[in-house]
C-alpha cells in the first residue's frame, strides 16, 4: 500500500509546484488589477502573455521533434533499423601486440 501512495506523490507534487505560480498570479491580478490604471494593465497583461508564450515554446518544440524524430517516425524506424544492422560489424582495430603476433603466426 505504501509502494502505491509512493508512487502517486511525484506527479502531485509536480502538479502542484506547476499550478502555484499560475494561481498565485491570478490572485495578485485580483488584488493589483484595481490600483493600476487601465494602460498600464495592458502592458503589463501583454508582456506577461508574451512571457508565458515564450515559456511554452521548449515543450511545443520538444513535442514536434518527437514526433517527427521520435521512435515511431518514419526517420527513427530507420535510424532503429540502422542501428541494429551495425550493431555487430564494425572494422576491428588491432594494438600492435596483435599484429606483431599475427606477423609471427602465433594467432
Amino acid at each position: 500500500m505504501s509502494h502505491e501512495h509512493s508512487a502517486l506523490t511525484p506527479s502531485w507534487i509536480e502538479t502542484s509546484a506547476l499550478t502555484a505560480p499560475g494561481l498565485l498570479g491570478a490572485a495578485a491580478g485580483l488584488l493589483l488589477g484595481d490600483l493600476m490604471h487601465r494602460s498600464a494593465r495592458r502592458g503589463v497583461g501583454i508582456g506577461l502573455g508574451v512571457l508565458g508564450v515564450a515559456l511554452l515554446l521548449p515543450f511545443v518544440v520538444d513535442g514536434v521533434t518527437g514526433l517527427v524524430n521520435g521512435p515511431k517516425s518514419r526517420s527513427g524506424v530507420r535510424r532503429r533499423i540502422q542501428c541494429i544492422r551495425d550493431a555487430g560489424i564494425g572494422t576491428p582495430e588491432y594494438d600492435e601486440v596483435d599484429e606483431d603476433s599475427r606477423e609471427q603466426g602465433f594467432i
